[in-house]
């Protein structure tokens, strides 16, 4: 229900025309975003007449929603061809450690472009704190733009622990996740990870290598991934283009916490 006790699938309700005008066409946006998000339209949208009658919204509330999507890259519209899609949204779960490709398998062919992959003989400072060794230890330093179907879809930066960092090296990072890598060359499962995500605007550099805008709206997720042990292994600070990619996560709901 939304804040009036009105039940939150009602089109009438929810899109009426008491409402501000802006606000139908946001909300009529936010139901579009996620339709298109899970691929119910195919490649192309029906006309706005018969939006507006499945989401009980008016023609001028859809019109007005579609050029929000517009604006963020999601769809097109051009005269005689109609709305269409740009390009798909994936989504990416937030809820199960995985790399990249093991995520989007069956989606297209994940290549990676390696821009950096050497030894660092000095940590810094706040990536051995998040990596609970010493500055002095060392690692490995890893940043790759990660490409779908020929497209670029992120810019990783991993820090990774000297020795397992120096093994990751030695394998295929072009084709590979480090995540596989890791488990392969160590014997050992990764256990868990700890992770934030930040809305962000791309900086100039950013943006150069993602193919968009400066200034265009990315995720930007900070990882810190363990082996099953506990003992943390890699670092990353991943941007990820907001226009093609989904953070997904089932949550489930447990006992609330005790109170004393």
């Amino acid at each position: 229900m939304d804040r009036s006790g009105k039940a939150a699938g009602a089109p009438a309700a929810e899109w009426g025309s008491s409402r501000p005008r802006a606000e139908r066409a946001r909300r009529v946006a936010d139901v579009l975003r996620q339709q298109i998000t899970e691929d119910r339209f195919g490649g192309a949208l029906p006309d706005e007449r018969t939006l507006g009658r499945q989401l009980g919204a008016s023609r001028n509330a859809v019109r007005e929603a579609l050029g929000l999507l517009r604006q963020e890259g999601l769809i097109t519209r051009r005269r005689g061809v109609g709305t269409t899609v740009v390009m798909p949204k994936y989504g990416h779960g937030l809820d199960r450690l995985a790399g990249l490709a093991e995520t989007l398998a069956g989606h297209g062919t994940v290549t990676n472009e390696v821009r950096v992959a050497e030894k660092v003989a000095i940590l810094p400072d706040a990536v051995a704190a998040r990596l609970e060794v010493p500055a002095e230890a060392g690692g490995v330093r890893l940043e790759r733009v990660r490409w779908l179907d020929g497209l670029p879809l992120s810019l990783d930066t991993s820090y990774l622990t000297a020795d397992v960092g120096a093994a990751v090296l030695a394998g295929d990072l072009v084709r590979r996740d480090v995540f596989g890598l890791i488990e392969e060359t160590t014997g050992s499962r990764l256990g868990r990870a700890d992770v934030a995500v930040h809305a962000v605007c791309a900086d100039p550099d950013t943006a150069a290598l993602l193919g968009i805008t400066a200034g265009a709206a990315v995720f930007a997720l900070e990882r810190l991934t363990r082996l099953a042990d506990g003992r943390a292994v890699d670092a990353e600070s991943i941007r990820i283009r907001a226009d093609r990619m989904t953070l997904r996560a089932t949550l489930h709901r447990g006992l609330p916490p005790a109170t004393a």
